[in-house]
């Protein structure tokens, strides 16, 4: 089934509302969003993210996209994100979306 609109701008709101030095998973923007799998997270990303904090947004190991690794852990270092080598603490840095509706 082809991904709506609708599906799209909750995707957008919830990585929109990620707090700097914060990050959260495709499966966890997934989960918050209603959607049966993360790869339509990385989809929207890819397609629809220019405008967003696409940084903050990780796979679940802690480890960025690998065409831009470099890019991502750097942007996330300036704004205070914690490291462990080459990803994320997401023991500490990992943004918890609200409960059963979605809210940040």
């Amino acid at each position: 089934m082809p991904t709506s609109d609708a599906e799209i701008e909750r995707v957008r709101e919830l990585v929109a509302s990620i707090p700097p030095g914060r990050v959260a998973t495709y499966g966890d923007i997934a989960g918050a969003a209603g959607l049966s799998t993360p790869r339509t997270v990385g989809w929207i990303m890819r397609t629809d993210a220019a405008d967003l904090p696409w940084h903050r947004v990780l796979r679940a190991d802690g480890t960025p996209a690998s065409h831009l690794a470099r890019r991502q852990l750097a942007r996330l270092v300036e704004e205070g994100c914690p490291l462990r080598g080459d990803r994320v603490d997401m023991t500490v840095a990992r943004h918890r979306f609200g409960s059963q509706s979605g809210e940040s």
